[in-house]
């Protein structure tokens, strides 16, 4: 089974939990908090992931961190059984899907707004605006220059992209040119 599919599970299933006690919008905090430490800690990362060492010793030093980080039980409950299963490696793929549940529980959409420039507050607030209109829900937005697009503005929401970029209008004409 791919690393993917079990971390859509995992995800799902402490969301699940989350929905059943009121207290998924807490692991998914929790999720983040463990995930930022796991990444700027490649030395926890390895040594409580690694099959090379002795399960137990990956236990006691997994459970010396969440205990420090004041995590959930429910959330050590996770942890204990990724580690016991030998998965703890794909965390970081479980807090992506948990973050994709949370949002379509909520409605939002997330988008990535590539411009030629920074764009001002007014126009990623106008951006904003149509974007909802389009999905029928909130959306939350990430900015990206590309000074390779000369202007205009390319939006990804999801399987929507909406390609306002001078680039490609130029790549467009190109293409009615050569057909004749």
């Amino acid at each position: 089974m791919t690393n993917q599919i079990l971390a859509k599970r995992y995800a799902k299933a402490l969301l699940t939990l989350g929905r059943e006690d009121g207290n998924y919008e807490q692991y998914g905090e929790e999720l983040s908090q463990f995930v930022a430490m796991w990444n700027e800690t490649p030395e926890f990362a390895d040594a409580a992931s690694n099959p090379l060492y002795a399960r137990e010793n990956r236990k006691v030093i997994c459970s010396a961190v969440v205990d420090k980080m004041g995590l959930s039980p429910v959330f050590k409950s996770l942890l204990d059984l990724m580690l016991e299963k030998n998965r703890l490696s794909i965390i970081p793929d479980v807090h992506t899907f948990y973050q994709k549940l949370l949002d379509e529980l909520s409605n939002i959409s997330r988008a990535k707004v590539t411009s030629a420039i920074p764009l001002s507050e007014e126009a990623m607030e106008s951006i904003k605006g149509s974007l909802e209109k389009a999905t029928g829900g909130s959306v939350v937005i990430e900015a990206e220059v590309e000074p390779e697009l000369i202007g205009g503005v390319v939006a990804r929401v999801g399987d929507l992209v909406l390609d306002g970029s001078v680039r490609s209008q130029l790549a467009r004409i190109k293409e009615n040119l050569i057909k004749g």
